[in-house]
């Protein structure tokens, strides 16, 4: 279940860090048939490795077995990552929904789309995985069942996240401007994350536990124990559910719900079936903890961690970026844009503060809190017997070994050497209660050290100060090297670049002029200097001629949207209306992956082209 969250949020990652390029290198034909290559490998390779894992089946021991089978789905399910990614940053698909209008007012609706490609790739493991299952556990679950299973507990981390971004798409589509500057500033993005995140935590499980298929637990004995036992904690709930997960055939229960009117008590067939009216008490008990202990609102705070990390990933990468020449001689190397390889870096770096963060920190609390979760039976119970006796059963109705490892839970073997351990010795249980306290204090003072980081991150990354750190970086750099190579014109851009974000074009012209002393045919150089030679406010260097010269030149050496629009910009400062549309329409042509600023400028040449026809017929 939480390795399935954590392949979510990755998908998520790959999406929202995409930025497309100015023009893809493939056909959307050829994209296509990239598309269906990629997955077709990954289904037959899927497929051929979990039938031979089938076959293994009376050769190999059951714990032999179900360590192949787990890490195998591990395995393919991050194959399913990286085709995923594959797809998005290699393939560019999702430049080829930009140019349709739904797309670019409801951007989730694309992503959305894409997640269902993910889905999909996942399904194919699971669908293949189920061939090897039913064998190395002898389960009688339909395959439909075990795919949809899978499926759903994928859900608590999809439902949040598309009714965050839809809701925000609908935000950014109403007729008010201040809605819009909230949320494009940062301390508007936090509070809206945080109040999204608050009402999703205490009202998805309404919505949770019916797409899980839960059903109300009737009337009975078991009904009324779970109900007396309950009342006896103080807990109070919405409902008492059965929850038909992977067929029922799971001996587990659960609870979710920040609030008690939204608050749910889970449990499956096999729990019912399996356990002595004993043993479903201190199964429910250990769910009752989970409440009294305040682990759903310190969920919460792991989210919220979280979401710093990623404030400080970007801005990160951008410092990376600047300070460390060696990266940018890298891009100028192999050609690669910058700011995409900003977002790859960070991508890089969130996918692993990711795998730390989840795998150990937060693995490591909630490893801790479902031990806590067993002490709390204590507090109800003089014995914990029954329950040790449901971790028996559990081992022998799974099929797999109590020693088996996992990064969410202590082994079942661990978790009644420890329950044994404080039967004898009580002192061990308030042991472990300080070692929690202890950690989450620590984890809340990390939590201020992170987001005075992140804040000062931020501070670092304004524009003004990246674009002063950027300047003087570069200019030290420069002027202390004797010899100036190829390698060096990516630094000569981007100084270029911040002078005229400074308003210094005077110093944004010498710069690029520099550069292309050392390569006179860089067509992106001649296109920027042309560029401003035509847009230029500063009047002694405003130049329309040398513009078009130049814009002439970068479009005989490349031939790319940006380009053109330049072009149709020299034509248009020249008063060539009729040619800087003709242009401008090439540019369109080339499907950029942004028409909007491209469809702005068509408009502007098509408006100068009508009043000089109209002058010209007054004349």
């Amino acid at each position: 279940m939480f390795s399935n969250f954590i392949y979510f949020i990755l998908a998520l990652i790959a999406l929202s860090l995409y930025q497309p390029t100015q023009s893809s290198m493939l056909s959307p034909s050829e994209a296509f048939v990239g598309f269906v290559c990629f997955s077709l490998l990954f289904a037959v390779y899927t497929r051929s490795r979990f039938f031979h894992l089938a076959r293994l089946v009376g050769k190999l021991n059951s714990h032999r077995l179900d360590q192949r089978f787990s890490a195998m789905v591990t395995h393919h399910s991050l194959l399913a990552l990286l085709t995923f990614a594959a797809d998005i940053w290699i393939l560019d698909l999702p430049s080829y929904l930009s140019p349709l209008k739904l797309f670019t007012l409801l951007p989730t609706l694309s992503n959305l789309l894409f997640l269902a490609v993910f889905i999909g790739y996942l399904t194919i493991v699971w669908v293949f995985a189920f061939d090897a299952h039913t064998p190395i556990y002898g389960s009688d679950i339909s395959r439909g069942s075990y795919v949809y299973s899978n499926l759903a507990f994928s859900v608590p981390v999809l439902l949040p996240w598309v009714l965050l971004f839809f809701i925000s798409d609908l935000l950014y589509l109403l007729p008010f401007e201040w809605p819009k500057r909230f949320l494009n500033t940062d301390i508007g993005h936090t509070v809206y994350f945080l109040i999204f995140l608050l009402v999703t935590a205490i009202f998805t499980p309404l919505l949770v536990q019916r797409v899980w298929r839960c059903t109300p637990l009737p009337p009975g004995t078991l009904r009324e124990r779970i109900v007396s036992l309950c009342q006896r904690a103080g807990v109070a709930y919405a409902d008492i559910v059965y929850w038909p997960i992977f067929g029922g055939q799971m001996i587990t229960a659960g609870v979710m719900g920040l609030v008690a009117r939204f608050r749910y008590i889970l449990v499956t067939d096999a729990l019912l079936r399996l356990l002595s009216p004993d043993e479903l008490d201190q199964v429910i008990a250990h769910e009752i903890g989970h409440v009294k202990r305040k682990h759903l609102l310190l969920y919460l705070m792991f989210i919220v961690g979280f979401m710093l990390i990623t404030y400080a990933v970007f801005p990160l990468s951008n410092l990376m970026l600047l300070h460390f020449f060696s990266l940018q001689r890298f891009i100028v190397t192999f050609h690669i844009d910058s700011n995409k390889f900003i977002f790859a870096l960070s991508a890089v770096l969130l996918v692993a503060a990711i795998v730390v963060y989840f795998r150990y920190i937060f693995g490591y609390f909630i490893r801790n809190f479902e031990r806590q979760a067993d002490l709390f039976v204590f507090r109800l119970f003089p014995s914990v017997q029954p329950l040790i006796a449901t971790f028996d059963k559990i081992v022998t109705n799974s099929g797999q070994p109590a020693d088996k490892p996992n990064w969410h839970h202590f082994s079942i073997q661990q978790r009644i050497d420890y329950l044994r351990r404080c039967e004898t010795d009580p002192a061990w249980i308030q042991r472990h209660e300080r070692k929690v306290k202890r950690s989450i204090a620590i984890y809340l003072c990390s939590l201020v050290i992170l987001g005075l980081g992140v804040f000062h991150l931020n501070q670092l990354n304004s524009p003004e100060s990246v674009r002063r750190l950027n300047i003087n970086a570069i200019e030290h750099y420069l002027s202390n090297k004797a010899h100036k190579t190829k390698d060096d014109v990516f630094l000569y851009r981007l100084l270029a670049n911040n002078y005229m974000a400074q308003k210094d074009d005077s110093r944004a012209v010498k710069t690029y002029q520099r550069a292309l002393q050392i390569t006179p045919n860089d067509p992106d150089l001649l296109n920027n200097l042309a560029w401003l030679f035509a847009t230029t406010e500063e009047g002694t260097l405003r130049d329309p001629l040398a513009a078009l010269v130049m814009a002439q030149r970068a479009i005989q050496l490349k031939s790319a949207p940006h380009i053109w629009d330049t072009l149709a910009e020299a034509f248009y400062v020249n008063g060539r209306f009729q040619k800087a549309v003709a242009a401008e329409k090439r540019a369109l042509s080339m499907n950029p992956a942004d028409r909007q600023p491209y469809e702005r400028q068509l408009a502007k040449f098509q408006k100068a082209l009508e009043n000089q026809r109209t002058f010209q017929r007054k004349e």
